[in-house]
């Protein structure tokens, strides 16, 4: 039995794709001052901060980039697979992102008790 296609209207995925340009635009602006912000203060978790603010940002990019192909999907298999590779995807990086801001963090703790 052949999976059936996902009936979605070309205005709708051009609907979609211009919501999520918007929003990716945002975030951007969020980010950028953001950026700003933690760059002008300077405290022993100012590193983590920027650290967390940078994972947070490649999060969001992944997301609307998931979001992009996800809005171009056929079928449901596709949608399910685009899916599965997204939330792989995102474990491994939340992973990495927790080792690096571990080590991060014990690197810190060890250098203010050396004071």
């Amino acid at each position: 039995m052949a999976e059936p296609k996902l009936e979605v209207p070309a205005e709708l995925r051009d609907l979609v794709e211009k919501a999520v340009d918007q929003a990716e635009k945002a975030f951007g602006m969020f980010f950028d001052a953001a950026n700003k912000s933690v760059a002008s203060v300077s405290t022993p978790g100012t590193e983590t901060a920027k650290q967390a603010l940078t994972f947070t940002e490649h999060n969001m990019k992944a997301a609307f980039d998931h979001a992009r192909k996800l809005v171009h999907a056929t079928d449901l298999q596709e949608a399910m697979q685009i899916q599965s590779e997204f939330l792989r995807s995102q474990f491994t990086n939340a992973g990495e992102h927790m080792r690096q801001i571990t080590e991060n963090v014990m690197s810190a703790a060890k250098n203010a008790s050396k004071f």
